[in-house]
């Protein structure tokens, strides 16, 4: 009995001790795994902005307009978003509507088609336009909406693009029973109005319908005989996208009620990549909004949280040029990531926007892209991004590069376009 208790004493001991140190080293092992999980997120490492390909460190705003902005220029133009392979202009301007009158008064509403034609084809984009009723030339907010210019308001006289009829005859839907203003919380409309600004808005669906075929939008018009989709350096959606916003942009500098030294591109998820992309290529833009538009637009495609460059090349392979799918798991052997897509806009003022829930855009992301590019911006003599650390929500920066993470899911509200237009009166009035 005595052998049998001291066995048993024993085994109590033993049990105590495992149970002990299980109770103590789990914590330790879970904050080990976590460090590992933090370590991944961040173990890598960014192209130098500020280092050319041959090496030469950039110290001066020549340097960077002289070689190194070419340089970046070009490689996201063959390798990410593709390049356009010919020119087109408007062939046609159509005036669809003229009221003096609108929004109580306080606007003026201007309805226009822009009508592109290459032999047999041809592509329409219906522009709506929204201005201050006052006597001196406004400046613009011009942005893309998704689902139709009905939609930015309740308003029955806003026309459907014929493009936006078939599609809505298509889903069985009727045209004139459509729900109007459906999408009117993201445009904030009276509040642009009574800041100043005008908005110029256009479904982007009427340049390139937002599907993986390039036969039915502007692609088709730029073809090689016997072509049939852009080769493999050649434009995406996105880059078709970007290229009708300077369409509509050399129809704004004829427009006696804009000034077209101000017109402020904005852009809310993909069409914040295209905000982007399209102020970078053309340099009449005076001001750049990136609204939540993450992986292949403000965020750092390296720290791969969230959308990834696999993530969006499976779901849509149309948006970007072909060659961008040679990077799908393989974000390293970028020479470039998108704290240098930001920087192609400086001097000029760009403003990055994150949401607190919006994980899929990897809010953090976009925010260490601002303030990488926020280097070049201080060569410009510009303030950038000063502060360290990932800010609280709601909190807003405005230098020459602007944040902020609002509390919220992947969207746009009045929040956002307070900030907007605070940031915008800061640099142009």
């Amino acid at each position: 009995f005595r052998i049998i208790n001291n066995y048993c004493m024993v085994q109590k001991i033993l049990l105590s001790l495992v149970f002990f140190s299980f109770i103590f080293k789990l914590p330790a092992q879970g904050n080990k795994k976590n460090e590992v999980k933090k370590k991944d997120l961040i173990s890598y490492e960014l192209p130098d902005l500020l280092i050319s390909n041959s090496g030469k460190k950039i110290k001066t705003i020549k340097e960077w307009e002289s070689f190194r902005r070419d340089e970046i220029y070009s490689y996201f133009a063959n390798n990410i978003y593709g390049i356009v392979p010919g020119e087109l202009s408007i062939k046609e301007v159509e005036q669809l509507d003229f009221e003096k009158d609108a929004l109580g008064g306080r606007a003026i509403r201007k309805q226009i088609n822009l009508i592109f034609k290459k032999k047999d084809k041809s592509v329409i984009m219906t522009l709506l336009i929204y201005l201050p009723n006052k006597k001196v030339k406004s400046p613009v907010f011009l942005g893309y909406n998704f689902e139709g210019n009905y939609s930015v308001i309740n308003d029955p006289l806003i026309l459907i693009n014929d493009r936006e009829q078939d599609k809505l005859i298509s889903k069985n839907e009727d045209p004139i029973k459509i729900k109007r203003g459906q999408r009117a919380s993201r445009w904030a409309l009276n509040k642009i109005i009574d800041s100043g600004y005008g908005l110029v808005t256009v479904n982007y669906n009427n340049v390139d319908p937002d599907k993986n075929d390039f036969s039915d939008g502007i692609h088709s018009l730029l073809y090689n005989s016997g072509q049939i989709k852009p080769a493999k350096n050649e434009w995406g959606s996105i880059s078709a996208w970007a290229w009708g916003l300077s369409r509509i942009m050399d129809y704004l500098e004829t427009e006696e009620l804009i000034d077209h030294e101000k017109v402020i591109l904005f852009g809310h998820s993909r069409l914040g990549k295209t905000a982007l992309w399209a102020g970078a290529t053309d340099l009449r833009f005076s001001m750049v909004i990136s609204n939540n538009s993450g992986c292949g637009g403000a965020a750092i495609s390296r720290r791969r949280v969230g959308e990834k460059i696999i993530d969006i090349n499976t779901n849509f392979p149309h948006w970007f040029a072909k060659n961008f799918h040679n990077f799908n798991d393989n974000e390293s052997s970028l020479k470039v990531d998108q704290h240098m897509l930001i920087a192609l806009i400086a001097p000029r003022p760009v403003y990055v926007a994150s949401a607190s829930d919006d994980s899929w855009a990897d809010p953090e992301g976009e925010f260490l892209a601002a303030k990488e590019a926020s280097l070049l911006y201080n060569i410009y003599g510009k303030k950038g991004i000063e502060i360290d650390e990932f800010p609280q929500t709601n909190a807003s920066f405005h230098g020459s590069v602007g944040y902020h993470l609002r509390e919220g899911k992947h969207d746009v509200t009045d929040f956002d376009w307070d900030q907007y237009i605070v940031f915008a009166n800061k640099h142009f009035r």
